[in-house]
């Protein structure tokens, strides 16, 4: 069986340090990871925005001219939901309840990602996104059938009301005329009317107690 393929964005600017991490990824026997890495913050938005297949993105905070807090902020502005950890040298755990406000989904130190636990916390990040994707489409398609099937039902509770209104008023109709003089041919004509009334509001009946669940 042909093992999957991760796609991993690396943002750095520390050359040494993205070398390493590429090596960590690497080295892991479980899994097959390729890592684009990116050392200038300016093309990390339109490398999202292109047609490249990114599933998570390894952020550094310290990058040049800004932080990988602003880069984040900028991808949760333009809706860009990929899954993202956060790398930084920095114990101040403050910044990683700030990342967290844009979807970050996890913080770690630059010196315990350089180790056997980063592979392994990118897998599970990537996994539990994509079965919590899985859980929102199937929640939304319910509600979509839920409501086609509330759709269906209201047709039939309107279609069963407007044709028994016309139905009664015909079979109303049908026994006036029945008590007049009539040949023997038009009482067969009505006496058919009236069967085939009787079989329609059976039908109506038995649709609309099906409707109602009975």
């Amino acid at each position: 069986m042909e093992k999957r393929e991760f796609h991993i964005l690396l943002v750095d600017d520390d050359p040494k340090y993205a070398d390493i991490i590429k090596h960590q990824l690497r080295a892991f026997q479980n899994k097959v990871f390729s890592v684009l890495w990116v050392s200038n913050p300016a093309e990390v938005l339109p490398l999202l925005k292109s047609d490249k297949v990114i599933d998570l993105i390894l952020m550094d905070y310290f990058l040049p001219g800004t932080t990988g807090i602003e880069i984040i902020k900028d991808i949760y502005n333009e809706k860009i939901r990929i899954p993202i950890i956060l790398l930084t040298s920095n114990r101040d755990f403050r910044i990683a309840i700030e990342a967290m406000k844009y979807g970050v989904e996890d913080y770690i130190l630059k010196e315990d990602a350089a180790n056997t636990m980063l592979p392994r916390s990118i897998i599970n990040i990537i996994e539990r996104v994509e079965l919590a994707k899985q859980v929102e489409k199937a929640e939304k398609d319910e509600m979509i059938s839920r409501k086609r099937v509330e759709a269906i039902q209201e047709l039939i509770v309107t279609m069963c009301h407007e044709f028994n209104n016309p139905l009664a008023a015909i079979k109303i109709s049908t026994d006036i005329l029945m008590r007049q003089k009539l040949t023997e041919r038009q009482k067969q004509i009505l006496e058919r009317l009236n069967q085939d009334i009787n079989l329609l509001e059976k039908q109506i009946v038995k649709l609309r107690d099906y409707n109602a669940g009975k």
